[in-house]
């Protein structure tokens, strides 16, 4: 049946239980506008994707029609209203997996849109077939399972391939990065990962590879949980009521939320789209980053049956607020300040995508970033797994480098929960070397960007550790700390000299800035370096003397954890240059 449930038409509940609830369901069947649904949610106890006689029903089990959040009575029985069409779907509670597909996709909601997607529409990637009246009873089967409080989740955004050639690129380095890293994602055990999920941009606009795309993530062996992206819409639709129907019909609920050792995670849909951009439908379409009052609804209603210390993680693709365009409605979250009132007084925690950055923020309730006090909400703009829309020179396996717009590799984050309250999270490159957390280079030549462009200029000239003596007082030392932000501390040491501080600066990051310059024929058209947030600089010491030397490079990052790396530099006297 339409939509990522275990329902089929089969499924509805017999006996006694079915005659009670026949008079509801006939009604809600009827002509006019159907009023409820009902069911229940059941411990599907041999993880048959079916209820059996033996399977009891689950009390105290959050149901929601993606507005109003009820929960199941003593026997698992819920009802909800619902209008002509509907969506509803289970919040998976601690201590419970989902069923999976074959795709690796879990099951846990129920699409109620009876005659389906309007076909006037034309859309051009498949969209919701009739799903015909109520069943009379919508169930949701959930499996037993204990879950620890101590858990990871793998956060991909913005995988955003759009040709099958891109697609194979997420597969050979972020999964590939996933499944080889079974030991350590850096320092995070892999044997931790509860969940996955990737927070829009799935695809770039070319829906018809949802379907390969499931059976590579499936490969990881973990559920994988998505949201719509601004590249996941149907464009041909005239406004956001049937913008999402390729996406509902292959994942289901566009927003919902699930516990999972103890914590709540809220999955919002925050790209609000306005229609079609052009006159030509299909080809790309205006939206704005905006919450919307009926899912500022369900958040409020779910809120209100989980208590107040549990940790809430909000996922969506669009960020609450970004360094880049912060007065555009494309681009921040028009509505943020009414989701913190939510979440006010809560131990929170939210990610975003769209991008191709990575950001730290510290919002305060007037929803403005630079709040310093415990209670300021942290909101963590995600690294893209495209990078720079998968751009930029290929490697030696033919896969574009893909370094991001503001410099970081392109790669992914893991979400560490302790005691279900307490996170971090980790930056892992999907490319390079999983523990390289920064990138040094220096700066010697005032004219740097601008010699970039030259043809015949290296990179290792331009931005490498050999520069003339006399230049070194003049010369900056340039840190990316890859997952940097507002709260990490970076300086530099030559040998055993003191640390010299660095300052954290807001400009494009010069090693990206020239790598795009240099390789403009290997980018796509709109990409260019854009202010970093995290970059760190500070000049060389003026007594430097001619020699090799030794740089070592010490950062905290936001959560107070060290960092190290480091370079030999040298200093050559006159106009001698090494190789």
């Amino acid at each position: 049946m339409t939509g990522r449930t275990t329902l089929t038409r089969r499924d509805t509940v017999a006996g006694a239980a079915a005659l009670t609830l026949a008079p509801l369901a006939a009604r809600a069947q009827g002509g006019g506008t159907p009023a409820q649904v009902t069911g229940i949610v059941y411990e599907d106890r041999g993880a048959k994707g079916r209820r059996g006689p033996g399977d009891p029903g689950l009390p105290d089990v959050l149901v929601s029609n993606s507005r109003e959040v009820v929960r199941t009575d003593a026997e698992g029985r819920y009802a909800l209203p619902v209008g002509d069409e509907a969506v509803i779907f289970v919040v998976k509670p601690t201590g419970f997996s989902l069923p999976l597909g074959p795709d690796g996709l879990p099951h846990f909601s129920y699409l109620h849109q009876p005659a389906g997607t309007p076909p006037d529409l034309g859309l051009r990637y498949p969209g919701i077939a009739p799903t015909g009246p109520l069943p009379a009873s919508v169930d949701f089967g959930l499996v037993r399972r204990p879950e620890s409080g101590d858990f990871d989740v793998v956060l991909f955004t913005d995988t955003q391939p759009e040709s099958h050639a891109e697609l194979t690129f997420v597969r050979d380095t972020a999964v590939a990065r996933v499944l080889g890293t079974r030991g350590a994602f850096g320092k995070v055990a892999f044997g931790k990962v509860a969940f996955g999920m990737t927070t829009g941009d799935v695809l770039f606009d070319d829906l018809s590879l949802y379907p390969r795309q499931n059976r590579i993530m499936a490969q990881v062996g973990v559920p994988w949980f998505h949201l719509g992206g601004n590249h996941d819409l149907n464009f041909e639709a005239p406004d956001a009521r049937y913008a999402r129907e390729t996406f509902k019909r292959t994942f289901g609920a566009p927003y919902y939320a699930l516990e999972h050792g103890g914590a709540l995670f809220v999955m919002l849909d925050n790209v609000h789209y306005l229609g079609a951009a052009t006159a030509t439908a299909g080809r790309g379409g205006r939206y704005e980053g905006r919450i919307g009052e009926r899912q500022l609804a369900f958040v409020e209603n779910l809120l209100k049956e989980v208590p107040t210390d549990r940790l809430v993680v909000v996922a969506m693709h669009i960020p609450l607020v970004t360094d880049l365009g912060p007065d555009d409605p494309a681009a921040g979250t028009a509505d943020r300040v009414e989701l913190l009132r939510l979440l006010a007084g809560r131990p929170s925690f939210s990610v975003s995508g769209h991008t191709h950055t990575t950001e730290h923020h510290y919002l305060g309730p007037d929803g403005r970033p630079g709040a310093t006090g415990e209670d300021a909400h942290h909101h963590h703009v995600l690294t893209a797994v495209s990078g720079s829309w998968w751009s930029g020179p290929p490697d030696r396996r033919g896969i574009a480098t893909a370094d991001s717009r503001d410099g970081t590799p392109h790669g992914f984050h893991v979400l560490s929960v302790t005691g279900g309250r307490h996170y971090t999270t980790r930056y892992v490159p999907a490319s390079d070397d999983a523990d390289r957390q920064m990138r040094i280079v220096l700066e010697s030549q005032f004219h740097g960007a601008d010699i970039a462009r030259l043809p015949d200029t290296r990179l290792y000239e331009l931005l490498g550790a050999t520069i003339p003596a006399e230049s070194a007082g003049s010369t900056q030392v340039v840190v990316n700390l890859f997952d940097g932000g507002p709260r990490s501390r970076v300086a530099f040491r030559i040998g055993d000299r003191a640390p010299v501080a660095m300052t954290r600066v807001r400009r494009p990051d010069p090693f990206v800035a020239a790598l795009y310059a240099r390789n403009a024929a290997t980018k796509k058209s709109w990409v260019k370096a854009e202010p970093c947030s995290h970059l760190f600089v500070a000049r060389l010491p003026r007594d430097l003397a001619a020699g090799t030397h030794r740089l070592t490079v010490e950062a905290t990052d936001e959560y107070g954890r060290p960092h190290r790396d480091a370079l030999v530099l040298e200093l050559v006297d006159g106009a001698a240059r090494a190789g």
